[in-house]
Protein backbone atom coordinates (compact mmCIF):
# COMPACT_ATOMS: atom_id res chain seq x y z
CA UNK A 1 0.00 0.00 0.00
CA UNK A 2 1.29 3.44 -0.93
CA UNK A 3 2.37 5.65 1.97
CA UNK A 4 0.74 8.66 0.31
CA UNK A 5 -2.35 9.54 -1.68
CA UNK A 6 -2.79 12.04 -4.49
CA UNK A 7 -5.60 14.58 -4.53
CA UNK A 8 -5.95 16.58 -7.72
CA UNK A 9 -5.66 20.34 -7.46
CA UNK A 10 -5.89 23.04 -10.12
CA UNK A 11 -2.42 23.29 -11.65
CA UNK A 12 -1.09 20.08 -10.11
CA UNK A 13 -1.45 17.19 -7.66
CA UNK A 14 -0.91 17.37 -3.90
CA UNK A 15 0.41 14.30 -2.08
CA UNK A 16 -0.87 13.59 1.40
CA UNK A 17 0.43 11.04 3.89
CA UNK A 18 -1.65 7.93 4.65
CA UNK A 19 -2.18 6.22 8.02
CA UNK A 20 0.33 3.45 8.83
CA UNK A 21 -2.32 0.69 9.01
CA UNK A 22 -5.85 0.18 7.74
CA UNK A 23 -8.64 -2.33 8.29
CA UNK A 24 -11.25 -3.37 5.72
CA UNK A 25 -14.87 -2.26 6.10
CA UNK A 26 -17.96 -3.62 4.38
CA UNK A 27 -19.41 -0.34 3.10
CA UNK A 28 -20.48 0.25 -0.48
CA UNK A 29 -18.85 3.69 -0.49
CA UNK A 30 -15.75 3.03 1.60
CA UNK A 31 -13.44 0.00 1.56
CA UNK A 32 -11.04 0.69 4.44
CA UNK A 33 -10.43 2.98 7.41
CA UNK A 34 -7.52 3.57 9.81
CA UNK A 35 -7.05 0.51 11.98
CA UNK A 36 -7.83 2.30 15.24
CA UNK A 37 -11.01 4.10 14.05
CA UNK A 38 -14.34 2.67 15.24
CA UNK A 39 -17.22 2.10 12.82
CA UNK A 40 -20.52 3.36 14.21
CA UNK A 41 -23.86 4.65 13.00
CA UNK A 42 -24.55 8.33 12.61
CA UNK A 43 -27.11 8.12 15.40
CA UNK A 44 -24.39 6.97 17.81
CA UNK A 45 -22.99 10.50 17.74
CA UNK A 46 -26.41 12.10 18.30
CA UNK A 47 -27.83 12.74 21.74
CA UNK A 48 -30.98 14.44 20.51
CA UNK A 49 -32.60 15.45 17.23
CA UNK A 50 -35.64 17.74 17.31
CA UNK A 51 -37.62 19.06 14.37
CA UNK A 52 -38.08 22.81 14.06
CA UNK A 53 -41.23 24.92 14.13
CA UNK A 54 -42.43 27.76 11.89
CA UNK A 55 -44.69 29.59 14.34
CA UNK A 56 -46.79 32.65 13.49
CA UNK A 57 -46.20 36.09 12.07
CA UNK A 58 -44.08 38.24 14.44
CA UNK A 59 -46.16 40.41 16.77
CA UNK A 60 -43.46 42.59 18.28
CA UNK A 61 -43.71 40.83 21.64
CA UNK A 62 -41.56 38.48 23.68
CA UNK A 63 -42.68 35.54 21.57
CA UNK A 64 -40.72 36.85 18.56
CA UNK A 65 -37.49 34.98 17.91
CA UNK A 66 -35.06 34.44 15.03
CA UNK A 67 -36.14 31.45 12.95
CA UNK A 68 -33.36 29.91 10.84
CA UNK A 69 -34.41 28.73 7.37
CA UNK A 70 -32.60 26.55 4.85
CA UNK A 71 -31.89 29.77 2.92
CA UNK A 72 -29.79 30.92 5.90
CA UNK A 73 -27.48 27.90 5.86
CA UNK A 74 -24.65 29.79 4.17
CA UNK A 75 -24.74 32.43 6.92
CA UNK A 76 -25.19 30.68 10.26
CA UNK A 77 -21.70 29.14 10.29
CA UNK A 78 -20.16 32.60 10.64
CA UNK A 79 -19.99 34.68 13.77
CA UNK A 80 -22.12 37.56 12.48
CA UNK A 81 -24.77 38.37 15.12
CA UNK A 82 -26.18 41.44 13.38
CA UNK A 83 -27.41 39.68 10.23
CA UNK A 84 -31.11 40.27 9.58
CA UNK A 85 -32.89 36.93 9.93
CA UNK A 86 -36.54 36.00 9.66
CA UNK A 87 -38.43 36.34 12.94
CA UNK A 88 -41.50 34.35 13.97
CA UNK A 89 -43.81 34.40 16.98
CA UNK A 90 -43.18 31.15 18.88
CA UNK A 91 -44.50 30.62 22.44
CA UNK A 92 -42.01 29.79 25.18
CA UNK A 93 -43.32 26.25 25.67
CA UNK A 94 -42.58 25.46 22.01
CA UNK A 95 -39.08 26.83 22.30
CA UNK A 96 -38.02 24.68 25.25
CA UNK A 97 -36.53 21.82 23.24
CA UNK A 98 -35.94 23.77 20.06
CA UNK A 99 -33.76 26.73 21.03
CA UNK A 100 -30.49 26.51 19.12
CA UNK A 101 -27.18 27.19 20.87
CA UNK A 102 -23.71 27.64 19.46
CA UNK A 103 -22.25 24.25 18.55
CA UNK A 104 -25.56 22.66 17.54
CA UNK A 105 -25.88 21.17 14.09
CA UNK A 106 -28.77 21.98 11.77
CA UNK A 107 -29.97 19.31 9.34
CA UNK A 108 -31.96 20.21 6.23
CA UNK A 109 -34.82 17.68 6.14
CA UNK A 110 -37.07 19.04 3.41
CA UNK A 111 -36.85 21.29 0.41
CA UNK A 112 -35.03 21.37 -2.89
CA UNK A 113 -36.37 19.93 -6.07
CA UNK A 114 -35.59 17.23 -8.56
CA UNK A 115 -31.82 16.71 -8.79
CA UNK A 116 -31.19 18.67 -5.58
CA UNK A 117 -31.01 16.15 -2.72
CA UNK A 118 -31.70 17.41 0.78
CA UNK A 119 -29.58 16.58 3.78
CA UNK A 120 -27.10 19.47 4.09
CA UNK A 121 -25.77 20.02 7.61
CA UNK A 122 -24.33 23.24 9.04
CA UNK A 123 -22.75 24.18 12.34
CA UNK A 124 -24.57 26.97 14.20
CA UNK A 125 -21.99 29.54 15.33
CA UNK A 126 -24.11 32.58 16.18
CA UNK A 127 -24.74 34.03 19.63
CA UNK A 128 -28.34 35.05 18.88
CA UNK A 129 -31.29 33.19 20.46
CA UNK A 130 -32.93 31.23 17.65
CA UNK A 131 -35.01 28.27 16.63
CA UNK A 132 -35.07 26.50 13.29
CA UNK A 133 -37.92 26.22 10.83
CA UNK A 134 -40.02 23.09 10.37
CA UNK A 135 -37.85 22.01 7.39
CA UNK A 136 -34.82 21.71 9.68
CA UNK A 137 -33.86 19.50 12.61
CA UNK A 138 -31.69 20.65 15.50
CA UNK A 139 -29.01 18.07 16.37
CA UNK A 140 -27.22 17.89 19.72
CA UNK A 141 -24.21 15.56 19.99
CA UNK A 142 -23.11 13.01 22.54
CA UNK A 143 -19.86 13.53 24.49
CA UNK A 144 -16.80 12.41 22.55
CA UNK A 145 -17.80 14.02 19.27
CA UNK A 146 -16.53 17.36 18.04
CA UNK A 147 -19.34 19.38 16.39
CA UNK A 148 -17.10 20.75 13.65
CA UNK A 149 -15.78 17.30 12.80
CA UNK A 150 -19.30 15.88 12.61
CA UNK A 151 -20.31 18.78 10.38
CA UNK A 152 -17.40 18.03 8.06
CA UNK A 153 -18.38 14.34 8.13
CA UNK A 154 -21.96 15.15 7.10
CA UNK A 155 -20.60 17.41 4.36
CA UNK A 156 -18.64 14.44 3.04
CA UNK A 157 -21.73 12.24 3.09
CA UNK A 158 -23.79 14.95 1.42
CA UNK A 159 -21.21 15.54 -1.30
CA UNK A 160 -21.08 11.81 -1.94
CA UNK A 161 -24.89 11.75 -1.99
CA UNK A 162 -25.00 9.03 0.68
CA UNK A 163 -28.11 10.79 1.98
CA UNK A 164 -29.92 10.05 -1.30
CA UNK A 165 -30.79 6.59 0.00
CA UNK A 166 -32.84 8.20 2.74
CA UNK A 167 -34.91 10.44 0.47
CA UNK A 168 -38.33 8.91 0.05
CA UNK A 169 -39.31 10.59 -3.22
CA UNK A 170 -37.48 11.59 -6.39
CA UNK A 171 -39.68 14.43 -7.68
CA UNK A 172 -41.27 17.54 -6.23
CA UNK A 173 -40.44 18.62 -2.67
CA UNK A 174 -38.05 16.05 -1.26
CA UNK A 175 -38.07 14.87 2.34
CA UNK A 176 -35.21 13.22 4.16
CA UNK A 177 -36.09 10.26 6.40
CA UNK A 178 -33.82 11.21 9.29
CA UNK A 179 -34.25 7.83 10.99
CA UNK A 180 -33.00 6.04 7.88
CA UNK A 181 -30.19 8.53 7.36
CA UNK A 182 -29.01 8.30 10.97
CA UNK A 183 -28.71 4.52 10.54
CA UNK A 184 -25.94 5.00 7.97
CA UNK A 185 -22.68 3.41 9.12
CA UNK A 186 -19.63 5.70 9.12
CA UNK A 187 -16.08 5.79 10.52
CA UNK A 188 -15.24 8.04 13.46
CA UNK A 189 -11.81 9.31 14.38
CA UNK A 190 -10.99 9.38 18.12
CA UNK A 191 -11.84 12.75 19.70
CA UNK A 192 -8.27 14.08 19.76
CA UNK A 193 -7.89 13.25 16.06
CA UNK A 194 -11.28 14.78 15.30
CA UNK A 195 -9.99 18.06 16.67
CA UNK A 196 -6.74 17.86 14.70
CA UNK A 197 -8.68 17.09 11.54
CA UNK A 198 -10.92 20.10 12.20
CA UNK A 199 -7.89 22.36 12.70
CA UNK A 200 -6.38 21.06 9.47
CA UNK A 201 -9.60 21.40 7.45
CA UNK A 202 -10.40 24.84 8.85
CA UNK A 203 -6.96 26.01 7.73
CA UNK A 204 -6.92 24.35 4.32
CA UNK A 205 -10.52 25.14 3.37
CA UNK A 206 -9.94 28.78 4.39
CA UNK A 207 -7.06 28.92 1.90
CA UNK A 208 -9.22 27.38 -0.81
CA UNK A 209 -12.15 29.67 0.01
CA UNK A 210 -9.85 32.69 -0.25
CA UNK A 211 -8.71 31.56 -3.71
CA UNK A 212 -12.31 30.96 -4.76
CA UNK A 213 -13.36 34.40 -3.51
CA UNK A 214 -10.56 36.06 -5.49
CA UNK A 215 -11.56 34.22 -8.66
CA UNK A 216 -15.23 35.03 -8.10
CA UNK A 217 -14.27 38.68 -7.78
CA UNK A 218 -12.32 38.39 -11.04
CA UNK A 219 -15.44 37.03 -12.73
CA UNK A 220 -17.45 39.97 -11.34
CA UNK A 221 -14.89 42.41 -12.78
CA UNK A 222 -14.91 40.67 -16.16
CA UNK A 223 -18.71 40.73 -16.22
CA UNK A 224 -18.71 44.42 -15.31
CA UNK A 225 -16.21 45.02 -18.12
CA UNK A 226 -18.47 43.14 -20.53
CA UNK A 227 -21.52 45.18 -19.54
CA UNK A 228 -19.64 48.48 -19.83
CA UNK A 229 -18.13 47.47 -23.18
CA UNK A 230 -21.55 46.76 -24.71
CA UNK A 231 -23.20 49.89 -23.31
CA UNK A 232 -20.39 52.13 -24.53
CA UNK A 233 -20.17 50.59 -28.01
CA UNK A 234 -23.89 50.71 -28.81
CA UNK A 235 -24.29 54.33 -27.64
CA UNK A 236 -20.86 55.89 -28.39
CA UNK A 237 -19.52 53.76 -31.23
CA UNK A 238 -16.06 52.19 -31.41
CA UNK A 239 -14.02 55.07 -32.84
CA UNK A 240 -12.67 57.14 -29.93
CA UNK A 241 -11.53 59.95 -32.28
CA UNK A 242 -14.94 61.02 -33.64
CA UNK A 243 -16.43 64.32 -32.36
CA UNK A 244 -19.37 63.95 -30.00
CA UNK A 245 -22.58 65.87 -29.42
CA UNK A 246 -25.34 65.94 -26.85
CA UNK A 247 -28.12 63.61 -28.02
CA UNK A 248 -30.77 65.42 -25.99
CA UNK A 249 -31.85 61.99 -24.67
CA UNK A 250 -30.97 61.20 -21.06
CA UNK A 251 -30.21 57.50 -21.49
CA UNK A 252 -28.01 58.07 -24.56
CA UNK A 253 -26.08 61.08 -23.30
CA UNK A 254 -23.39 62.15 -25.76
CA UNK A 255 -23.32 60.35 -29.11
CA UNK A 256 -21.10 60.67 -32.23
CA UNK A 257 -21.82 63.94 -34.00
CA UNK A 258 -22.90 62.17 -37.20
CA UNK A 259 -25.46 59.97 -35.41
CA UNK A 260 -29.06 60.96 -34.86
CA UNK A 261 -32.01 60.12 -32.63
CA UNK A 262 -35.34 58.67 -33.73
CA UNK A 263 -38.61 57.73 -32.09
CA UNK A 264 -38.69 53.94 -31.67
CA UNK A 265 -42.20 53.71 -33.16
CA UNK A 266 -40.65 54.80 -36.47
CA UNK A 267 -38.26 51.83 -36.40
CA UNK A 268 -40.39 49.06 -34.89
CA UNK A 269 -44.07 48.20 -35.07
CA UNK A 270 -46.02 45.43 -33.37
CA UNK A 271 -46.42 42.23 -35.37
CA UNK A 272 -49.95 40.94 -34.75
CA UNK A 273 -50.05 38.20 -37.36
CA UNK A 274 -51.75 34.98 -36.20
CA UNK A 275 -49.60 31.89 -35.85
CA UNK A 276 -49.21 29.55 -38.80
CA UNK A 277 -50.13 25.89 -38.53
CA UNK A 278 -46.50 25.01 -39.15
CA UNK A 279 -45.15 27.34 -36.42
CA UNK A 280 -43.26 25.82 -33.52
CA UNK A 281 -43.97 27.51 -30.21
CA UNK A 282 -41.04 29.55 -28.91
CA UNK A 283 -39.96 30.66 -25.47
CA UNK A 284 -38.25 33.96 -24.67
CA UNK A 285 -35.56 33.25 -22.09
CA UNK A 286 -33.13 35.70 -20.53
CA UNK A 287 -30.77 32.77 -20.08
CA UNK A 288 -30.89 31.29 -23.59
CA UNK A 289 -32.56 33.93 -25.77
CA UNK A 290 -35.37 32.85 -28.14
CA UNK A 291 -35.59 29.09 -28.62
CA UNK A 292 -38.18 26.36 -29.24
CA UNK A 293 -40.17 25.59 -26.13
CA UNK A 294 -39.25 21.89 -26.35
CA UNK A 295 -35.56 22.80 -26.35
CA UNK A 296 -36.09 25.13 -23.39
CA UNK A 297 -37.66 22.29 -21.40
CA UNK A 298 -34.77 19.99 -22.29
CA UNK A 299 -32.16 22.49 -21.15
CA UNK A 300 -33.98 23.30 -17.93
CA UNK A 301 -35.01 19.73 -17.19
CA UNK A 302 -38.58 20.76 -16.44
CA UNK A 303 -41.91 21.14 -18.17
CA UNK A 304 -43.73 24.38 -18.91
CA UNK A 305 -47.28 24.99 -20.09
CA UNK A 306 -47.53 24.37 -23.84
CA UNK A 307 -50.29 26.27 -25.62
CA UNK A 308 -52.34 24.28 -28.13
CA UNK A 309 -51.43 25.28 -31.66
CA UNK A 310 -53.95 27.18 -33.72
CA UNK A 311 -55.58 29.12 -30.88
CA UNK A 312 -56.01 32.87 -31.21
CA UNK A 313 -53.56 33.63 -28.42
CA UNK A 314 -50.54 32.61 -30.54
CA UNK A 315 -48.75 35.20 -32.65
CA UNK A 316 -46.37 34.59 -35.53
CA UNK A 317 -42.69 35.56 -35.23
CA UNK A 318 -40.25 36.06 -38.09
CA UNK A 319 -36.44 35.85 -37.99
CA UNK A 320 -34.93 39.20 -36.93
CA UNK A 321 -38.03 40.21 -35.00
CA UNK A 322 -37.54 41.24 -31.37
CA UNK A 323 -39.65 39.90 -28.50
CA UNK A 324 -40.62 41.74 -25.35
CA UNK A 325 -41.04 39.26 -22.49
CA UNK A 326 -42.21 39.47 -18.89
CA UNK A 327 -38.56 39.80 -17.85
CA UNK A 328 -37.53 42.52 -20.29
CA UNK A 329 -37.47 45.01 -17.40
CA UNK A 330 -34.70 42.89 -15.89
CA UNK A 331 -32.79 41.58 -18.90
CA UNK A 332 -33.76 43.43 -22.05
CA UNK A 333 -35.54 42.51 -25.27
CA UNK A 334 -34.79 39.25 -27.06
CA UNK A 335 -33.57 39.07 -30.65
CA UNK A 336 -35.37 36.21 -32.43
CA UNK A 337 -33.32 34.35 -35.05
CA UNK A 338 -35.95 31.81 -36.16
CA UNK A 339 -39.59 31.69 -37.26
CA UNK A 340 -42.27 30.38 -34.94
CA UNK A 341 -45.03 31.51 -32.61
CA UNK A 342 -45.33 33.01 -29.16
CA UNK A 343 -48.21 33.49 -26.74
CA UNK A 344 -50.10 36.72 -26.18
CA UNK A 345 -47.93 37.37 -23.12
CA UNK A 346 -45.17 38.46 -25.49
CA UNK A 347 -45.03 41.57 -27.69
CA UNK A 348 -43.44 40.95 -31.10
CA UNK A 349 -41.58 43.89 -32.65
CA UNK A 350 -40.94 43.90 -36.39
CA UNK A 351 -38.50 46.35 -37.98
CA UNK A 352 -40.08 48.82 -40.41
CA UNK A 353 -36.76 50.33 -41.39
CA UNK A 354 -33.63 48.64 -42.67
CA UNK A 355 -31.47 47.72 -39.68
CA UNK A 356 -28.54 45.45 -38.86
CA UNK A 357 -30.22 42.92 -36.50
CA UNK A 358 -27.12 41.95 -34.48
CA UNK A 359 -26.53 45.61 -33.54
CA UNK A 360 -30.05 45.99 -32.17
CA UNK A 361 -29.68 42.60 -30.51
CA UNK A 362 -26.80 44.08 -28.49
CA UNK A 363 -28.50 47.47 -27.98
CA UNK A 364 -31.67 45.94 -26.56
CA UNK A 365 -29.66 43.84 -24.09
CA UNK A 366 -27.38 46.67 -22.95
CA UNK A 367 -27.62 47.85 -19.35
CA UNK A 368 -28.26 51.47 -20.36
CA UNK A 369 -31.21 50.52 -22.56
CA UNK A 370 -32.66 48.25 -19.87
CA UNK A 371 -32.42 51.11 -17.39
CA UNK A 372 -34.21 53.36 -19.90
CA UNK A 373 -37.02 50.78 -20.13
CA UNK A 374 -37.31 50.71 -16.35
CA UNK A 375 -37.63 54.49 -16.26
CA UNK A 376 -40.87 54.28 -18.29
CA UNK A 377 -42.82 53.17 -15.22
CA UNK A 378 -42.77 53.84 -11.49
CA UNK A 379 -44.25 50.51 -10.42
CA UNK A 380 -42.01 47.72 -11.76
CA UNK A 381 -42.74 44.44 -10.08
CA UNK A 382 -42.30 40.74 -10.82
CA UNK A 383 -44.76 39.53 -13.43
CA UNK A 384 -45.57 43.02 -14.72
CA UNK A 385 -45.86 43.17 -18.50
CA UNK A 386 -43.76 45.59 -20.52
CA UNK A 387 -45.97 46.86 -23.33
CA UNK A 388 -45.33 48.50 -26.68
CA UNK A 389 -46.66 51.78 -25.27
CA UNK A 390 -43.74 51.81 -22.85
CA UNK A 391 -41.18 50.66 -25.41
CA UNK A 392 -41.96 53.61 -27.69
CA UNK A 393 -41.16 56.03 -24.87
CA UNK A 394 -37.47 55.16 -25.30
CA UNK A 395 -35.89 56.97 -28.29
CA UNK A 396 -33.27 55.06 -30.30
CA UNK A 397 -29.96 56.13 -31.85
CA UNK A 398 -29.71 56.47 -35.61
CA UNK A 399 -26.47 54.73 -36.59
CA UNK A 400 -25.20 54.34 -40.17
CA UNK A 401 -25.61 50.75 -41.40
CA UNK A 402 -21.89 50.18 -41.87
CA UNK A 403 -21.26 51.29 -38.28
CA UNK A 404 -24.06 49.07 -36.96
CA UNK A 405 -22.32 46.13 -38.62
CA UNK A 406 -18.88 47.18 -37.37
CA UNK A 407 -20.13 47.64 -33.79
CA UNK A 408 -21.91 44.27 -33.85
CA UNK A 409 -18.79 42.54 -35.22
CA UNK A 410 -16.58 44.23 -32.61
CA UNK A 411 -18.90 43.23 -29.75
CA UNK A 412 -19.24 39.68 -31.02
CA UNK A 413 -15.46 39.32 -31.00
CA UNK A 414 -14.81 41.07 -27.68
CA UNK A 415 -17.69 39.53 -25.73
CA UNK A 416 -16.63 36.08 -26.91
CA UNK A 417 -13.12 36.82 -25.66
CA UNK A 418 -14.46 37.92 -22.27
CA UNK A 419 -16.84 34.96 -22.13
CA UNK A 420 -13.93 32.59 -22.71
CA UNK A 421 -11.99 34.23 -19.88
CA UNK A 422 -15.02 34.05 -17.58
CA UNK A 423 -15.54 30.38 -18.47
CA UNK A 424 -11.86 29.61 -17.82
CA UNK A 425 -11.97 31.24 -14.39
CA UNK A 426 -15.25 29.44 -13.69
CA UNK A 427 -13.61 26.10 -14.51
CA UNK A 428 -10.80 26.92 -12.09
CA UNK A 429 -13.38 27.66 -9.38
CA UNK A 430 -15.12 24.34 -10.08
CA UNK A 431 -11.80 22.49 -9.72
CA UNK A 432 -11.04 24.26 -6.46
CA UNK A 433 -14.46 23.30 -5.12
CA UNK A 434 -13.93 19.71 -6.23
CA UNK A 435 -10.57 19.71 -4.47
CA UNK A 436 -12.16 21.16 -1.34
CA UNK A 437 -14.79 18.43 -1.34
CA UNK A 438 -12.22 15.70 -1.97
CA UNK A 439 -9.95 17.00 0.79
CA UNK A 440 -12.76 17.05 3.36
CA UNK A 441 -13.84 13.55 2.38
CA UNK A 442 -10.28 12.20 2.52
CA UNK A 443 -9.64 13.70 5.96
CA UNK A 444 -12.86 12.67 7.71
CA UNK A 445 -12.80 9.11 6.32
CA UNK A 446 -9.14 8.53 7.15
CA UNK A 447 -7.81 8.32 3.61
CA UNK A 448 -5.14 10.82 4.62
CA UNK A 449 -3.31 11.26 7.91
CA UNK A 450 -3.19 14.94 8.87
CA UNK A 451 -2.09 14.55 12.47
CA UNK A 452 1.43 15.83 11.80
CA UNK A 453 0.07 18.70 9.70
CA UNK A 454 -1.21 20.39 12.87
CA UNK A 455 1.24 19.00 15.41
Amino acid sequence: MSASIDINLTGGVRKWKRYPAYKPVLLDWLQQVPEHWPILRLKDSIRKSVNGVWGDEPNGGEDDIVCIRVADFDRVSFRVPDIEFTRRAIPQHQRASRTIVKGDLLLEKSGGGEGQPVGAVVLFCLDVPAVCSNFIARIQLNPGFDPSFICYLHASLYSGRINVRSIKQSIGIQNLDAGSYFNEVVPYAPLDEQRRIVTFLDRETAKIDTLIAKKERLIELLQEQRIALISHAVTKGIDPTVPMKDSGVEWLGKIPAHWGVIQSRRVFKVRNEPALESDEQLTASQKYGMLPQTEFMEREGRRVVVTIKGVDSLHHVEPNDYVISLRSFQGGIEWCKLAGSVTFHYVVLKPVKTIHPPYFGQLFKSSVFIQALRSTTDFIRDGQDLRYSQFVLVPLPVVPMDEQAAIASFLDRETHRLDRLIAKVGEAIDKLREYRTALISAAVTGKIDVREEVA
